[in-house]
């Protein structure tokens, strides 16, 4: 043959039908969608009692749901007390249902060379915020939220674009545990009333 390098690239005895997967993969997407959910009751909405705090999943990839890009879950703060800490790559937007508190925020200085590393700046920088209130979460923020009420919860809607994930960049780290998270807590909703109503309930 003309090219030297036909030694190299001839090898090789697999057969893999790869492209043709694509095309059947593109050609089923519409049944497929057709039968994912448009519209998520709240019953097919999870709880769950994570290492962040009380969640109500709203929408996730797991939920079989025609979302393709967003994972969203409301957080409910019970008065008084926090969420979790923790950092994460993507950018989180979260807008406040209801309550009243203030975020910590610490940025991080990253770099991404042959490998990826970030180091946690001095500065915190606090924030307060209140039912109404858009919060933004800039990448790699270590960050926590606070309900400055003692009487009554905050809720929060948290967004973040799960394209980091796809593209191998779940870069998830939690620093601290809510105080309410016990591991494998099943939730019903007397539960999350008796959380909501605080530690004097």
């Amino acid at each position: 043959m003309a090219w030297g390098e036909t030694k190299a690239w001839i090898d090789g005895a697999l057969n893999e039908n790869l492209y043709q997967q694509m095309l059947d993969d593109a050609a089923e997407a519409p049944a497929r969608n057709a039968r994912r959910k448009k519209v998520v009751t709240p019953d097919e909405m999870p709880w769950e009692m994570s290492r962040q705090g009380l969640l109500k999943h709203l929408i996730n990839e797991a939920m079989n749901t025609r979302m393709e890009t967003v994972d969203a879950y409301m957080q409910i703060i019970p008065p008084g007390s926090r969420s979790g800490k923790h950092r994460h790559l993507a950018e989180e937007c979260l807008y406040v249902l209801e309550g009243r508190g203030y975020d910590l925020h610490q940025d991080c200085d990253v770099e991404i060379t042959d490998d990826y590393h970030w180091k946690p700046q001095e500065e915190i920088k606090r924030f307060e915020w209140e039912a109404g209130d858009i919060v933004y979460v800039p990448p790699n923020t270590i960050h926590q939220h606070f309900n400055a009420d003692p009487d009554r919860p905050a809720r929060l809607i948290s967004s973040t674009n799960r394209i980091f994930k796809q593209c191998g960049l779940n870069d998830l780290q939690q620093y601290e545990n809510a105080p309410e998270y016990k591991p494998g807590m099943e939730l019903t909703p007397e539960q999350v009333r008796k959380l909501l109503r605080g530690k004097g309930s």
